[in-house]
Order: C-alpha cells, then sequence, then structure tokens
C-alpha cells in the first residue's frame, strides 16, 4: 500500500528542489540588495521543510490509501490545455468558462450554479487584473 501522506512530501520536495536550484543559477544578492534568485530560493526552501515536515509526520501518523484515478487527471489537464488553447485562438473569458467546467467533472458532486459562481469570480480577477494592474490579458 502506498501511503498518501509520504507521496505527498516526497512531491514537494522534488518541486521544492526542482525549483530551488533552478533559482540558484541566478545571482542570490543579500537581504539589502536581493538578487534575482533569492525569492524563488527562498519559497522552495520553505517548501522543502514542509515536504519534510510531511515526509516525517507519515511515518508517526495512520497511513492513508493512495488511489489515483487516471480519468480525474486526464479531465484537469484537458482543462488546463483547453484553457491555454481557447485563451490563445478566442479569448481567455471562453478559456475560463471552459476550465471550470471541464474540471468540475473530476469532482464528486457538478453543480451549474457553482460553476457559475466560480467562473464569474476568476473573471473578475482577470478583469481586475487587467484593469488595475495593467497586465496585457485577451479577455475579449
Amino acid at each position: 500500500m502506498r501511503n498518501r501522506n509520504l507521496v505527498r512530501g516526497l512531491f514537494l520536495m522534488a518541486i521544492a528542489l526542482a525549483f530551488g536550484l533552478t533559482a540558484l543559477r541566478y545571482p542570490i544578492g543579500d537581504l539589502g540588495r536581493a538578487g534575482a534568485g533569492l525569492f524563488p530560493a527562498m519559497v522552495s526552501g520553505l517548501l522543502l521543510l514542509i515536504g519534510v515536515a510531511t515526509v516525517v509526520r507519515s511515518f508517526f501518523v495512520e497511513p492513508v490509501k493512495l488511489d489515483l484515478h487516471f480519468k480525474n487527471i486526464a479531465l484537469i489537464l484537458t482543462s488546463l490545455c483547453g484553457f491555454a488553447l481557447i485563451s490563445m485562438y478566442l479569448n481567455m473569458i471562453a478559456g475560463i468558462v471552459f476550465m471550470v467546467f471541464c474540471s468540475a467533472f473530476a469532482g464528486s458532486s457538478n453543480s451549474w450554479v457553482r460553476n457559475l459562481k466560480i467562473s464569474a469570480g476568476l473573471i473578475a480577477m482577470a478583469l481586475a487584473l487587467q484593469k488595475l494592474l495593467g497586465l496585457n490579458l485577451p479577455l475579449f
């Protein structure tokens, strides 16, 4: 039996090491004059600590069986790829709606009202990023 807590901790540690080692390629600097690699190195270090704590904790708590649902993984990946393609060729609002409704099929329950509320919230955030921060988002 694979322990979900152990696998979760190892996965977090792998992500932290991947980004942390990449961050070391950039100048770190110091806290008074931060380089480009300081922030990603600090975040990766904290994520590595969380991963180590999760791995250590997995030996002291009751193991939880790891169930992989490949259909749900495929649905999430499809929703993310669809979001990227629809945003590139149509617009980002349609991509957001597709992503929310497609990824909702991976959940245990599906509610059209909840999906519409999530879509509206994400569209409002995208509009705020575009209008208030001036990001170049292809919303329309």
